[in-house]
């Protein structure tokens, strides 16, 4: 547990007793602070309670003498309005941060200014690719022999983290709902991998969107910047941190095309990573034939965690070596099985056009299933990556809507994973690859991305049994 500085003897509120919320406490009470705390379900709060933490309503409580209400990411603070409490706290004076904000504020205590080698803290966001490459940098620098600990958005709360010792690295996966709320945004190095429109509603549109993320490098500035540069956002966030194009502090990335210029560029063409610095290349490796990187979307998270791994002094080779062993996250881009010949991958994680659009250019002749809550626009969007479809398997509340957006592609209406499953893998062909890359929000019919991803898994599972059995033909 890191605890929180700079509270003791204060009265601090939290709102949001989830997994981050309670770790929250605790470091908020290891610190010396006073936690009232609270929770809008009845079934939350009475886990939170099980596990010592002190309950108070705070829509009732007087905000006299309360120094600061930290709240969870997943709450409105702002857009499309703020929560009730977030709005009281608002009105009695009272600031308002959330645990990302404590952790910077908490992490560079002097016991660690006193390492000869201190610890370092890596923060990643973007639109896509967040957690895959959070946990390829994670895995980089354990494979380095380096005392590395994941958190954030994936894994750990980050106020339950270990203390870092010597040398240690943290590597954070930070969305935007959670830079948009922390007071103290300062990490060493900080990584935006790429844009594209998601959560406007809780940012206010896409200006809103982006500028969350921005205040990961404007708050703080870290002392290097990596930056995805294959989007408008990213080349003016580029732009507007480099002091010239030879600023080594920015090193920028991009998957698809040559970059070129007298500063540090990582990029991926046609499988194959470069790193070039003032202009003469230095590092290189083929990235084809990696299982668990399939795709050029997979490439671009390679570049970015190339660069934290070089900035951080480790060899080309070593790197590798890394990017070789790492076999990906469940949920994106996971191959679950190869059945007969047929290929079946979960990129459950692929919510938006965007993301399924990476998915559906990573592979060829596939039989695709999507679904789910559709967003804005359905998948319009995808019209242009649909060549490899052989046909869609649609599921969800928006199985119809999609239906009608496919134009030519043919389609069947399963309703259901498992008889998208089960169909998908009967029409398919060895070589084919059955794909769920959803396009859609999973709250129709799953609780989040990762029971959606779940129960492809189980059904292919089921599949491969029966085929095993001979009852698959």
């Amino acid at each position: 547990m890191i605890p929180v500085q700079g509270v003791e003897g204060h009265r601090v509120a939290v709102l949001g007793l989830g997994r981050s919320g309670r770790a929250t406490c605790s470091a908020l009470r290891a610190g010396g602070a006073e936690v009232l705390a609270w929770d809008d379900s009845p079934e939350t709060r009475a886990a939170a309670e099980a596990e010592g933490v002190p309950l108070h309503d705070l829509t009732r409580i007087d905000w006299s003498g309360v120094a600061m209400l930290v709240t969870s990411p997943g709450i409105p603070h702002l857009y499309p309005a703020p929560h009730p409490v977030i709005a009281a706290a608002y009105v009695a004076g009272v600031p308002v941060d959330n645990d990302i904000g404590l952790f910077f504020r908490s992490f560079s205590t002097a016991t660690n200014m006193a390492f000869e080698a201190p610890p370092k803290v890596v923060a990643v966001t973007g639109s896509n690719g967040k957690s895959t490459t959070t946990a390829l940098i994670h895995h980089i620098l354990t494979e380095a022999g380096i005392a590395a600990q994941m958190a954030g958005n994936i894994g750990r709360g980050v106020l339950s983290l270990d203390p870092p010792g010597e040398g240690g690295v943290v590597v954070l996966e930070l969305s935007s709902y959670q830079t948009d709320l922390a007071r103290a945004l300062t990490p060493d190095i900080a990584v935006f991998t790429n844009l594209s429109p998601d959560h406007l509603d809780r940012h206010g549109g896409p200006g809103g969107y982006f500028a969350a993320k921005r205040r990961l490098f404007a708050e703080g500035g870290p002392d290097r910047a990596i930056i995805g540069v294959d989007e408008p956002e990213g080349q003016y966030l580029g732009g507007q941190l480099a002091e010239a194009p030879e600023d080594m502090r920015v090193i920028r990335i991009s998957s698809g095309r040559r970059l070129s210029g007298p500063g540090w560029n990582v990029f991926a063409r046609k499988g194959y990573l470069a790193e070039y610095r003032r202009g003469k290349q230095v590092g290189s490796v083929d990235l084809r034939a990696m299982p668990g990187l399939p795709g050029a979307h997979n490439h671009q998270n390679a570049c970015a965690a190339w660069a934290v791994a070089r900035t951080l002094g480790l060899s080309p080779r070593l790197i590798a070596d890394a990017l070789a062993s790492f076999r990906g996250l469940p949920h994106r881009s996971q191959l679950v099985a190869e059945v007969g010949g047929v290929r079946f991958i979960n990129d459950s994680k692929a919510t938006n056009v965007d993301a399924a659009a990476r998915a559906l250019q990573a592979f060829d002749r596939i039989r695709w299933i999507a679904g789910g809550l559709g967003k804005e626009g359905g998948i319009a969007g995808l019209a242009p990556h649909l060549g490899s479809v052989i046909k869609a398997y649609l599921i969800g509340h928006s199985a119809r809507d999609f239906a009608l957006q496919l134009g030519d592609t043919p389609h069947a209406l399963c309703e259901t994973m498992t008889a998208a499953v089960v169909q998908a893998a009967r029409d398919a062909q060895p070589g084919e690859v059955v794909l769920l890359a959803p396009a859609a929000a999973s709250f129709d019919q799953f609780p989040d991305f990762e029971k959606r991803g779940d129960a492809f898994v189980a059904a292919v599972e089921a599949w491969q049994a029966a085929f095993a059995e001979g009852q698959g033909a």
